[in-house]
């Protein structure tokens, strides 16, 4: 992905969206020519010069410093996740000729394996940044019957949700829940822009997938940090659940997500009912299995 094509583009848009309502000036003179606000009034606004921030808004991060970071971040009116997305495009905007890294297959330490295992109560999982999933324990195998980890292959969130049209019956509200993947694989692309796997994930789905084609486009990022979704389960019928990303400080890039529903609820009536569902498929499993090895 080139660094100063992300950047215009960002910057550009997060630009259009503003009038100069939203951002406190006065609307004065003729018909406005662009949609939202012009460079100068941005510059204004940061208390930078006109020149300066053109520089930046055509992609030359390279050198801004925080502080003028923090100010344009302020005139766009920037959330904390385009704030953080504009730092991380700063950050690497001296770098846009360096080849792209190739990244090992990640692989789940054992220990991370037994904490998921000793979620009894929860579903979870574990994924990188682009959406692998790498590990998962028995419940949310059960609640993520299309993702739990099997065979050689990796299952993937973001292959899933676009490219598989089950997704769309088992996501009740299947269009937020896409568009918050593609946002949040526009931030991750932010933060590590030479990642091989990441850059093809993202130029299959934009090949595949007109949805997040569209909305690739929009440059709209997000900090997956918790989300309330609601599922409609082939076992079980509905279930309401929120989402918790945990981080593994150990394991830069290695997320934790775990699912969990509200007590005394149906969701929690229904989640419970599955959990009993897949302690019952696994101890049939397991006889299956003895009965092959003998």
């Amino acid at each position: 992905m080139d660094n100063r094509s992300e950047v215009r583009d960002f910057l550009t848009s997060r630009r259009a969206r503003l009038t100069p309502r939203d951002a406190g000036l006065p609307a004065l003179g003729a018909a406005r020519r662009v949609k939202g606000l012009r460079r100068e009034e941005v510059a204004t606004l940061a208390g930078v010069s006109v020149e300066y921030y053109n520089r930046m808004e055509r992609g030359g991060l390279g050198g801004v410093s925080e502080s003028v970071l923090e100010a344009v971040a302020a005139a766009l009116q920037l959330d904390d996740a385009e704030r953080a997305h504009l730092f991380d495009l700063a950050r690497t905007a001296g770098a846009s000729q360096r080849p792209r890294r190739t990244s090992a297959r990640a692989r789940v330490r054992p220990a991370i394996q037994l904490l998921l295992d000793g979620m009894t109560d929860l579903p979870a999982y574990a994924r990188n940044g682009w959406y692998d999933i790498l590990a998962v324990n028995r419940l949310g195998a059960a609640l993520l019957p299309d993702l739990a980890p099997s065979g050689p292959g990796t299952p993937n969130m973001a292959r899933y949700l676009f490219l598989d049209r089950r997704a769309q019956e088992f996501y009740a509200e299947w269009e937020v829940v896409a568009r918050d993947c593609a946002a949040a694989l526009r931030i991750e692309a932010g933060r590590d822009p030479y990642n091989r796997r990441l850059t093809d994930l993202v130029g299959e789905l934009s090949t595949r997938s007109e949805p997040f084609r569209t909305w690739w486009a929009t440059h709209n990022v997000r900090l997956h940090n918790n989300a309330t979704k609601l599922i409609r389960h082939p076992v079980v019928g509905d279930i309401q659940v929120t989402g918790e990303a945990l981080s593994v400080p150990a394991d830069p890039g290695l997320t934790i997500i775990a699912y969990t529903v509200e007590p005394a609820s149906p969701s929690g009536e229904a989640l419970r009912v599955l959990a009993s569902w897949a302690a019952t498929e696994a101890v049939g499993q397991a006889a299956a299995s003895r009965a092959d090895d003998t």
